[in-house]
Order: structure tokens, then sequence, then C-alpha cells
């Protein structure tokens, strides 16, 4: 350990900040719960989005969503233990599990200190809230179970994967409405960069279609109200656009120092090149209608990268299908881009996907790396009708094969909260 700290100190004291990589994907969404065929479906143009089937929407005016409603985690999990874990550890467990494997890594053999797990998550275990305080207003507190906390807290996610792989790194959860997953991931890259850790797993988990989470939602008036068609109702940048589509899933990632992958022979992805942050310091939801938050969160990125923006070939964008949301992204591609933003290929595939809140950082992140893999930006769907001032290349209704060198995916949540991060093919 002394000669971790004493190399952690000559990196620092030299301004050499460590490689960072990405070695392992997996996913839960509504669409797919495996990473290659989620990618294939998305290329494919099919939407997740449907009638709701975990929650009673008989009383609702949304009733459709993007709910893993064929969802067992019993292959990943044991049952009795699936009964001790709330919805949204589930997910993270499940796309946890798939991503060590796909990355190949037995922890076993890791030293335990340098392999952490940071996680984002909107409202964590809001199920179990539900749960429990209707059996505290039925059957009084003393009927209230012991499991509660332990399955309500929003780190109950990141706490279960460190206890499966005894990992003792860096371990917290990020919690900044639907930026949370991206801010988690820039604090992953982070910790590698800077030396504290070698190893993380990232990302995010949400699952927040329950019968408050959707009444929330409906009642402030965020969500589109398209219940004859589901499939059709997110339409990120379309004129006819009226709200986001709530959905539910888990997008995690394995990080690792360059160095330490190349030395297990491990596959490499990509290359995290650069994370950036802000806040708005506005409205609590609406978004600053010139995108300047979101600017300077995309800017930032750039500049942590030590890239310039006409390097940036695909953007997965934010993307909500909202008309405040879209128009002030898309301003904020224009500050940041100028010219060149008319030449990136832009597509938010919450037009499949829906909204996954806190989640919605972590899926994306793993589509952008498959786009920069493929060199194919994935479609927006349902764009059908151009918003004057949404002018851009959002890559509407089928893919787009082209270079595909470096990419950036945004996210940008209630309250203000801004985050960006761009990765890169790996080159040796």
């Amino acid at each position: 350990m002394r000669a971790g700290v004493i190399e952690r100190v000559d990196q620092v004291a030299s301004g050499r900040m460590r490689r960072v990589v990405i070695t392992g994907l997996g996913v839960v969404t509504s669409l797919s719960c495996k990473v290659g065929d989620l990618w294939r479906r998305l290329l494919a143009g099919e939407s997740g989005i449907h009638p709701i089937r975990v929650v009673d929407t008989e009383h609702f005016r949304v009733k459709f969503g993007g709910d893993v409603y064929d969802w067992d985690p019993a292959d990943y999990i044991d049952r009795k233990e699936i009964k001790r874990l709330d919805r949204f550890t589930q997910f993270a467990l499940v796309a946890g599990v798939d991503a060590v494997q796909d990355c190949g890594i037995d922890f076993s053999k890791e030293e335990s200190f340098r392999c952490g797990v940071i996680l984002g998550s909107g409202v964590g275990g809001i199920a179990e809230i539900e749960a429990q305080t209707a059996r505290l207003l039925q059957k009084g507190p003393d009927r209230v179970s012991a499991l509660t906390i332990p399955k309500l807290m929003l780190n109950a996610a990141g706490g279960n994967i460190s206890i499966r792989y005894g990992l003792r790194g860096p371990n917290y959860t990020v919690a900044t409405a639907c930026a949370s997953a991206t801010n988690a991931i820039g604090d992953a890259f982070k910790s590698i960069q800077h030396g504290d850790s070698d190893v993380m797993i990232t990302g995010g988990t949400e699952a927040a279609i329950t019968p408050m989470g959707l009444s929330g939602f409906q009642n402030m008036k965020a969500l589109s109200e398209r219940n004859e068609a589901p499939e059709r109702a997110s339409r990120p940048f379309d004129r006819d656009r009226d709200g986001f589509v709530l959905s539910e899933g888990a997008g995690l990632l394995v990080f690792e120092e360059l160095e330490h992958a190349k030395a297990r022979n491990a596959r490499i992805y990509c290359e995290v090149l650069g994370f950036g942050a802000s806040g708005d310091a506005g409205h609590i939801t609406q978004p600053d209608e010139h995108g300047y938050g979101a600017a300077r969160a995309m800017a930032n990125a750039l500049s942590d990268g030590s890239l310039r923006p006409d390097q940036v070939d695909y953007i997965n964008a934010h993307g909500t299908s909202t008309p405040l949301g879209d128009a002030a992204e898309t301003a904020a591609i224009k500050n940041v881009f100028g010219e060149h933003a008319y030449r990136v290929s832009i597509s938010s595939t919450k037009s499949q996907l829906g909204h996954s809140l806190g989640a919605s950082g972590g899926i994306e992140l793993v589509i952008s790396v498959n786009a920069l893999v493929e060199n194919t930006a994935p479609p927006t769907i349902n764009l059908e009708n151009a918003d004057p001032r949404c002018d851009l290349d959002y890559t509407p209704n089928t893919p787009r094969e082209r270079p595909i060198r470096v990419a950036m995916s945004n996210s940008f949540g209630f309250g203000g909260h801004n985050a960006s991060v761009v990765i890169g093919r790996y080159a040796p």
C-alpha cells in the first residue's frame, strides 16, 4: 500500500494523469437486458415503450412507459436474497454481474482496496418506501419491515455490488436526479485517473415506475399522454413532442486503469477522455432556455480531455422529448460546437427506451460505446416533423454508419444538474 501512495504522489506532482479504459458493459432495459441484443434492436428502430404492467394504471392519465415487466433476476440472485433487495438494487446487481463477466476480471486476484463502486440513482428504493408507508398506516409501526432502510437507501445498490465482489475501494452513490449516473461515471473516471483506484464499477440504476413515481411525474405535467400510441410517444426534437416517457433499468460499466487492463490482457472497448459538470442555478425543474449550464458541462468535458469541438463525431443527447429541454440542449450544442454542430451526428435513444431518470446516463454511455465501436449512430425514432428550433442532425428514424472517433454523452437533471462524458477510440 505504501508503494501505491508514493506512486500517486509522484503522479500528482508531475501532473501526469493515468489513462482510463472501459472493459465491461451490462444493461437492464425495457427493450432488452443484454447489451448485444439491445444494440441490434436499437438499430432496427424498435421501441421498448408499451402499456405499463408493473402498476395498475386504471386511475392514471398516463398508462404507458418503459417498465421491465418480464423481469426475473433469479439467474443472478438467490430467491431469498431477492426479497431483501428493492427492485432498483436488483437491476444494478444484474447489470453489474453482466459487466463484470463481460470484462473477464477475477476480483479474488485483485487488491480489494484498489477496486470500488460508484453508482447513481435519482430516487432509490421508492417502491419500498411506498410499500412500508402503506403498512405503517394500515397496521401500525410495529409491522414496518426491519429491512425497510437497507432496501430503500440509495447506496444499497452499490453496497450490495461491493459485498458480492469484496470491493473495498471508493464506494458511494451520487443523487443528482437525471444526471446521477453520469456524475457517478465522472467520479469513477477521476478516481482511477488520479490514482485512488485501479478498477471501478460505475453507472446508474432506477426503478421509479411505481404509483407514487408515476402520479408525481404525471401531475407535474412532465409526461407524454399519448396513450393511444405508446411506442410513438417519445419523440425527441420533434415539433409535436409533449413530454417524456417514464422508464426504468440500469446501465453499468467497468472502468479500468489502462496498464492494469493491459496486464491481464483485457479486451478494451474504448478510452474515457474527459468529464465535465455544471449547475444552472435557475428553476428547480425547468432548464435554462439558452442552455448555458449544459454548454458549460460539455465544454468542461472537452477541456478535461484536451479535445477540440471539431473532434467530436457523435453525441448521445439527453433528449427527453420535452418542449423546453430539447430546445435548450440544441442551443447548448450550438453554443459549444459552433458550425461543427451541424456536422455532428446526434441521437436520443430515449426515443426507444424512454427516460430512466438516474439510470439513463449509464445506459446511454453503454450505447455510446457501441456507437463508437461499430462506427454507427443509432437513430432518433419518431422524429417526423422538424421543430424549427431543433435544426441539427438528430439521425432521424434510421441509423447512420459513419466514422466515430470521439463520442459524447449528455445528462441533465432536475435541480439544474448538468454532466457530460467524452469517450474515444483506444490508441495504444
